[in-house]
């Protein structure tokens, strides 16, 4: 997270000689929800390092850096292939993340700072364009929940997913058309 990227400044990691806890634990988020969806054999002996800066911390924070690092690496991988340096894209489907929560017990989706704060329950989905789980993450902030209100943030975050999968497709679809970079 970039300074000022939160309410009060933040120092940035490199300043302090290394990685707080919570940068280390949304790499770590990072890395897996991209994994998940990688041909690694298609990638072949290659990292790719994607950095993702964040402008503004919100509610949602790891949900947006895996939503766009999703369409980064989808991005790069067509850049290699039509370059020759992949075979084919490794890149298998799309993932997408989102925020839920439990709010004054109302199930709420895309959560802001002042909401995450106060949550009941706070909820992080993970998935796939076709739908299949790469992570969930939910936890009682302060309080229980029920198996109604977890079927609620899914269905919810679901439809979240599914709308940030359409929009990653529309900015892929553009990029198609677009003549190759030279």
């Amino acid at each position: 997270m970039l300074p000022y990227s939160t309410q009060t400044r933040k120092p940035r990691d490199v300043a302090k000689g290394r990685i707080d806890g919570r940068s280390a634990e949304i790499q770590r988020l990072i890395g897996r929800s991209l994994r998940a969806v990688v041909d690694l054999e298609k990638l072949g002996p290659r990292t790719i390092w994607i950095d993702c800066d964040v402008l503004q911390a919100d509610g949602g924070t790891r949900t947006a850096a895996i939503t766009g690092a999703s369409l980064a690496l989808a991005v790069a991988c067509r850049k290699l292939a039509r370059k020759k340096k992949l075979g084919a894209p490794p890149v298998q489907k799309l993932v997408a993340a989102v925020s839920a929560g439990v709010l004054d017990g109302n199930e709420i989706l895309d959560l802001n700072y002042e909401e995450d704060k106060l949550v009941a329950v706070d909820f992080n989905l993970v998935a796939t364009e076709d739908g299949e789980f790469v992570e969930v993450q939910g936890s009682g902030e302060e309080s229980t929940f029920s198996q109604s209100q977890l079927d609620e943030m899914l269905v919810l975050g679901r439809k979240g997913i599914a709308e940030l999968i359409a929009a990653q497709r529309a900015v892929l679809a553009r990029l198609m058309v677009t003549p190759p970079e030279s």
